[in-house]
């Protein structure tokens, strides 16, 4: 059950928060800045390519491949980005040396492997760099410094990116996973790793993707940071907001065009790993068809197959759906957020969006539209995923679990 009084408490909230995940999202803007920096110093800046790979492979784990799906939804169709996800693992391995990864077939001496890790330890990356090198690919490494990966991108002849540990990192030695009910990565590494993605990728000719932009996204996330902190009322904080709609719902995650499914993913992801809440993500139009017995199954809000005069005052309320559509609609100019007393408008929306809502309204879901309204597609990103991000650690915190 979800605590509100939590959420306007915030020396409660901080006092839950004992892994500083608050701390680590708040952290995004200086990370940015911090990894952009450091790419520049550790070589990007002097890189001079021949010409752009025909395509890329970001190979990891966690926030990794998220990093390499946002690259792949900002790359456009100009070339092919793939995220590798490992292929195996020992029974015993989680995070750690027991996972494997395998280039595809196809790639070779026109690819650019791109291997990151917040952890820089995992034998499995350091025999994918073996593989990539014996095929001629290009090598890229993002990881600690004094590690084995870092180590070994030398020895493969591999571009080192370093990768930039939150502060809380470095403080209690967080990423060393000394805690075993702690989770294995801080909640900042996403962009800690797609910042050198997207510098490298703007220096080799994948994307446009400059200094200024980055900075500005940085600029970005500290502004909403400070729009979702732990001591702005809930009412006023559209993160806590969010959370408290979500409570005793699973949320099904859809999403229209691949930026939007990109922050739909890493939603799902952190309510599953702060909330421990199941959710369901999925792109329009697909979903339509997909989910729809989800709409209007006993799930579904219009759903009561018992008696409708029977006693409820001792049940628990039911679990019932509820639709979240993540969407991109630019505007000229960043819109101020909305009074809390006044409901925003909807986007303009298109035939599918349109389909979702008389769906859901059909079926007396809830639907929500969290609207990612920057012109640059990368700040969009960024607004969806500090909004998400926020409101999974705070409907976690606020939880019972």
């Amino acid at each position: 059950m979800l605590d509100d009084s939590l959420l306007d408490d915030p020396a409660a909230l901080q006092r839950a928060d004992r892994d500083h995940a608050l701390l680590a999202l708040a952290g995004a803007g200086a990370r940015i800045r911090t990894a952009l920096r450091q790419a520049q110093s550790s070589g990007l800046a002097g890189l001079r390519p021949d010409g752009r790979p025909r395509g890329i492979l970001v190979a990891g784990h966690g926030s990794v491949l998220t990093a390499g799906q946002a690259l792949a939804a900002l790359a456009g169709t100009g070339t092919l980005v793939q995220p590798l996800p490992p292929t195996d693992a020992l029974p015993a391995a989680l995070f750690s040396d027991g996972l494997s990864w395998q280039l595809p077939g196809w790639a070779g001496p026109n690819d650019l492997l791109v291997l990151a890790s917040a952890d820089g330890t995992e034998a499995g990356l350091i025999s994918l760099a073996e593989q990539a090198y014996a095929r001629g690919c290009a090598i890229a490494v993002i990881a600690p410094e004094d590690r084995p990966l870092a180590e070994a991108a030398l020895q493969v002849r591999a571009l080192p990116l370093p990768y930039v540990p939150s502060a809380g990192d470095e403080a209690d030695g967080r990423a060393e996973a000394a805690e075993p009910d702690l989770p294995s990565e801080d909640f900042g590494a996403l962009w800690a790793h797609l910042t050198p993605l997207l510098a490298l990728a703007d220096r080799i000719g994948v994307l446009n993707a400059p200094d200024r932009e980055l900075e500005a996204a940085a600029d970005l996330l500290d502004e909403l940071a400070v729009r979702h902190r732990p001591d702005a009322a809930a009412y006023l904080n559209p993160a806590k907001d969010l959370a408290a709609q979500l409570s005793g719902t699973v949320p099904l995650l859809w999403s229209e065009g691949p930026l939007a499914a990109v922050a739909a993913e890493r939603f799902a992801a952190m309510l599953a790993d702060r909330a421990g809440r199941p959710a369901v993500a999925g792109q329009l139009p697909q979903v339509l068809s997909a989910h729809r017995g989800m709409i209007t199954g006993q799930l579904g809000a219009g759903a009561d197959p018992g008696d409708f005069f029977r006693d409820r005052v001792e049940e628990p309320d039911p679990l019932a759906v509820q639709v979240l559509v993540l969407r991109h609609v630019p505007q000229p100019e960043p819109a101020e957020p909305a009074a809390p007393e006044a409901a925003p408008e909807p986007a303009p929306a298109g035939p599918t969006v349109r389909r979702a809502r008389r769906l859901a309204a059909d079926h007396e879901v809830r639907l929500t539209e969290l609207t990612g309204t920057r012109s640059e597609p990368l700040h969009a990103l960024a607004e969806l995923i500090a909004l998400t991000d926020f409101a999974a650690v705070y409907l976690g915190l606020a939880e019972q679990r």
